[in-house]
């Protein structure tokens, strides 16, 4: 049926599809309800961006999968759950769960080039393993595959951030917010990491108060919140904010983040330690 509307559609725009126009159409789709089902179930789950929520989404994903092996959109998401995991430290083996990020984002692309979720999949992974140009090719491609695909456009912001360029980054944020409003809280941190490495740390921290009331349970958030009022000499709400992080989470540990995130430059996460110590805070 969903072909059909498809097809009507195009009639009555006078669109004129290519036979692999009209085959990337239908190869997003399963025939299999259940796992189509499972597939939406697993994509709310995993943008919550909890711990448990995220292995839940897992379960309900390699499910989708068992039941039509050939539905590409099921091992993309597969993609992004392992880099969840592997970002939040939510993992008793991180090498795996980065590992399974690429097995996933490869197999997707395997199964259907032209699927902007893959590449989108493809990029994040690219990203997390530090190779910045790749990444950055992955999404651009997913971003001429799917003009709508807001998180395609985010982690472009993201990519270019981590590459030092910043400044460059907000478009992009910008275009994802206008795209999904409902993805905003993401993108509220993302454009606090641009917002502080450019020196701008008040509007920053605004940036950082949003997402935490939308993402009570965010070290991340809590812990740049932190840096940003050291930078600004507040220092008791340096040290109120940097309690509330590792009250979230007891075994944060700076050294850990500064060995993961992916900065092309190692000295722009120095900054944010830079601002946890005007603010007397322990480094550890």
């Amino acid at each position: 049926m969903q072909d059909d509307v498809t097809a009507h559609i195009v009639e009555v725009l006078l669109i004129n599809p290519s036979p692999r126009d009209l085959k990337r159409i239908a190869a997003a789709r399963t025939s299999n309800l259940e796992a189509y089902e499972l597939l939406l179930g697993g994509r709310e789950l995993w943008r919550r961006s909890e711990r448990h929520a995220n292995a839940e989404a897992r379960a309900l994903v390699e499910r989708a999968f068992s039941l039509d092996p050939k539905f590409a959109p099921a091992p993309a998401l597969l993609a992004l759950i392992h880099s969840h995991d592997y970002i939040n430290e939510w993992t008793d083996s991180p090498q795996r769960s980065f590992q399974g990020s690429w097995d996933c984002a490869a197999k997707a692309i395997e199964l259907d080039e032209a699927n902007p979720h893959a590449h989108f999949a493809m990029a994040v992974a690219m990203l997390w393993g530090r190779r910045h140009d790749e990444a950055l090719s992955e999404a651009e491609r997913a971003i001429a595959l799917g003009p709508n695909l807001s998180g395609a456009r985010s982690v472009r912001g993201l990519i270019l951030h981590y590459s030092g360029q910043s400044q460059q980054a907000f478009v992009s944020f910008d275009q994802s917010t206008t795209l999904d409003p409902f993805h905003l809280d993401f993108v509220s941190h993302f454009r606090a990491q641009a917002l502080y490495a450019m020196g701008s740390f008040a509007e920053a921290a605004a940036c950082l108060r949003r997402r935490i009331l939308s993402r009570p349970k965010s070290t991340a958030s809590r812990v740049l919140l932190a840096a940003c009022y050291g930078q600004m000499g507040r220092v008791e709400e340096a040290h109120e904010a940097w309690r509330e992080a590792l009250r979230v989470k007891p075994g944060y540990s700076l050294d850990q983040r500064r060995k993961l995130l992916p900065y092309k430059n190692p000295e722009d996460f120095e900054k944010v330690v830079e601002g946890l110590r005007k603010a007397g805070l322990p480094e550890e």
